[in-house]
């Protein structure tokens, strides 16, 4: 059995859908299950009709339903099927239309009705593609993740799943696959035990794909994107950046912590628990390798597999001499960014100081003021982390010739730390010099 994702921008019109098709076709003798995204920007137009109909009224609802129906609509008869939207898709719209009309009069989005409104998007891009799968001769089903066994809690907007949808996924999906069907399953959305639509937040759509792939105990999860799979840099910033054949979870989860966007860290802890591979590839060149995420790696692999970077991070230095042999002080830190519900990213510590790094979202004045009743406080921003993810058996090779490149290049590291998971090790340096760095590092890791 095999699991394909594919994102929003590969179902993103017609000529899309039927390239997706063609792939999932191919594949048939695998007995793929196909996890799909709302159709290219349908999540936003969705809200953007929400805010239009609680700022404008009723007088809204019908322009935008109208621009989110043209959507699908238009890919239908670009695919060559009917005009008319089937019963199914019909009855949905007009789902739409009530929750839009009810959002206008009561001028409020809660979570709640958020994550209701948002489920459209990817209920629609099920039924548009598994119509057109059938179309072509490929047994399709569309089906929506509660009746695939996708059962989570309330927490609206960033649900997580139950353990019961462990049981349930396989129970539900693999009597389809195998009588010969093709279930075409609703991405990033799960219904709690109430039977309330939730969504799984950041990462979701992969997270559905990985679930469904460990829970059925698949050969693999393929998450097609638009890119090759993970590269050693980001492109935008390396424009030479290759191909990584293999990372292990660990690696693919700090990569993404650190800057990549390819996969979320959430999507990975469903197949590192059953050491199911995911492949990463891409829809517009299916005949690309891609790369492998595994529990381990082949032997011979390289000693850094990428060098990643994140922007608009702020650095905080607190000093303070009440460290010195004291229990109970990183307590209070760390209880005091708890308390304004600040989440710390790196952090680093001496004998008299602690050094973290936060995103530069959070208005820490706040934090600042009451930290500086027990400690100096600093406050550094426009700073940004630069992370090479290799092998922890070589890092000080790796960290010798880090610091020689920024050497070179006459940067100063601000602060430096090694995860964990001991597979990164991450420096920070000022915001506009993080591009020249990774590209020295970059130049001399992978170009010789």
């Amino acid at each position: 059995m095999l699991v394909m994702k594919f994102g929003g921008s590969s179902v993103a019109d017609a000529a899309r859908i039927r390239h997706v098709a063609e792939i999932v076709r191919n594949r048939l003798n695998r007995k793929p299950v196909v996890v799909l995204s709302a159709m290219g920007d349908t999540t936003d137009h969705l809200i953007e009709a929400a805010e239009k109909a609680m700022s404008e009224g009723p007088v809204s609802v019908e322009t935008s339903l109208e621009k989110i129906s043209a959507t699908h609509l238009f890919a239908l008869q670009k695919l060559g099927l009917s005009k008319m939207f089937t019963p199914e898709l019909r009855e949905l719209l007009s789902e739409l239309a009530s929750l839009l009309s009810g959002i206008s009069l009561i001028k409020e989005l809660t979570a709640k009705t958020r994550d209701y409104l948002v489920s459209f998007g990817e209920r629609l891009s099920v039924r548009v593609a598994a119509r057109y799968f059938s179309a072509i001769g490929i047994n399709a089903r569309a089906v929506d993740s509660w009746d695939a066994g996708f059962i989570s809690d309330s927490n609206f907007t960033r649900a997580e799943l139950l353990p019961e949808s462990w049981e349930a996924i396989p129970r539900a999906l693999l009597p389809l696959v195998e009588g010969g069907v093709v279930p075409v399953v609703t991405g990033f959305i799960a219904k709690d035990a109430n039977g309330v639509i939730t969504t799984l937040g950041r990462g979701g759509s992969d997270l559905s794909a990985t679930m469904i792939a460990s829970a059925c105990k698949a050969e693999e999860a393929q998450v097609w994107k638009d890119v090759d799979g993970i590269l050693t840099a980001d492109p935008r910033i390396v424009p030479n950046a290759r191909l990584v054949r293999a990372v292990t979870y660990e690696e693919a989860s700090e990569l993404a912590f650190f800057g990549s966007q390819v996969l979320h860290p959430r999507a990975m802890q469903p197949c590192g628990k059953t050491c199911t591979p995911v492949i990463v590839k891409n829809s517009y060149h299916p005949e690309v390798e891609g790369s492998v995420i595994s529990p381990t790696l082949p032997p011979g692999s390289q000693t850094v597999r990428a060098i990643t970077t994140r922007s608009n991070v702020t650095l905080v230095d607190i000093v303070s001499s009440r460290m010195v042999g004291q229990y109970g002080f990183l307590a209070e830190v760390f209880s005091t960014f708890a308390e304004h519900k600040i989440s710390v990213d790196m952090v680093a510590t001496s004998e008299v100081s602690v050094s973290l790094t936060l995103d530069t979202e959070y208005d820490i004045a706040a934090v600042k003021r009451d930290l500086s009743r027990i400690a100096h406080v600093e406050v550094k921003t426009n700073k940004a982390i630069v992370t090479i993810i290799g092998l922890v058996n070589r890092s000080s090779v790796i960290l010798e010739s880090a610091f020689g490149v920024c050497s070179s290049l006459g940067v100063q590291t601000q602060m430096v730390s090694q995860g964990a998971s001991k597979v990164n090790i991450s420096f920070i340096v000022d915001g506009d010099e993080a591009g020249t760095v990774v590209r020295g590092l970059h130049k001399k890791f992978f170009e010789g």
